[in-house]
């Protein structure tokens, strides 16, 4: 795809577009999804949708992952207290997923694991199921978080990062 083509693309989606797919219910119920989650362990899961990337990506040619590790930075998802953060990323105009997870977790979790959740993620996307999709990724993430990082009984996770997903 040339270049004028995917800004052409990226620029036709918008923050409403994103919003449209999942709904102001699902997102609810995907932070909710979130927040029960984090109950159980020390890690922190962001979600974050975006229509398309900002012009200065693609003019850079500059990819979704490009913008998920960019993103995993700006929201601070690094900066756990266990290095344990994930975050779930997708970018709608090139249907791209991407999951960006802190080197606490990433070492106990191999690229085909988390290859396997994106494949995941991707079916039920091409069913138009895009809240089940997430539902399952955080599900999975979850359970490799309860694994590695277990709250101690009584403890609690203190939440540093919000629950709520990111869309723009």
């Amino acid at each position: 795809m040339n270049k004028l083509t995917r800004m052409l693309r990226h620029g036709w989606l918008d923050e409403d577009d994103a919003r449209r797919i999942l709904g102001p219910v699902a997102l609810e119920r995907i932070e909710e999804r979130v927040h029960a989650s984090e109950k159980a362990h020390s890690g922190e899961i962001r979600v974050c949708v975006e229509a398309g990337l900002p012009f200065s990506y693609l003019w850079r040619d500059l990819d979704a992952r490009d913008r998920a590790i960019t993103l995993f930075g700006k929201l601070r998802v690094w900066d756990t207290e266990n290095n344990n953060g994930v975050l779930i990323y997708l970018l709608l105009a090139e249907h791209r997923i991407e999951i960006v997870a802190d080197r606490g977790l990433d070492r106990h979790v191999g690229a085909a694991r988390w290859q396997a959740i994106v494949d995941g993620m991707g079916d039920a996307f091409r069913e138009r199921r895009f809240e089940d999709g997430l539902a399952a990724a955080v599900d999975a993430v979850d359970a490799l978080l309860r694994q590695h990082f277990p709250l101690a009984p009584g403890a609690r996770n203190p939440n540093e990062l919000p629950d709520a997903p990111l869309v723009g």
